[in-house]
């Protein structure tokens, strides 16, 4: 499956299938809660947390490449991804984009 925030791909004619989006809402557990909120006292990266961002894109993007799939979909293109604090030390991720067949 191909992906790309573009609204086309190179050397190829497209067919438009359809919007396709994958979501997740992630959190840390409360003991890594409590040592990322002392972090913030010094300063430096969350890394708990990016660890956590990272680990939801890629489950939302794997949900959006399935739905992608199931409509037979070569490629999703113009992906775009959001997020947004759901409830602290919560976050959902979003990934969307219009999934393709080529012609």
């Amino acid at each position: 499956m191909i992906l790309v925030n573009t609204d086309y791909i190179s050397g190829k004619e497209l067919q438009t299938l359809s919007l396709v989006k994958g979501s997740t809402i992630q959190s840390k557990n409360i003991g890594r809660d409590i040592t990322q909120g002392f972090k913030t006292l010094v300063g430096g990266e969350l890394k708990a947390y990016t660890e956590m961002m990272n680990d939801a894109r890629n489950l939302a993007t794997q949900r959006m490449v399935e739905e992608a799939q199931a409509l037979g979909a070569d490629a999703v293109i113009n992906v775009r991804y959001a997020s947004s604090s759901v409830m602290q030390g919560a976050a959902e991720v979003m990934v969307y984009g219009t999934a393709v067949k080529f012609i």
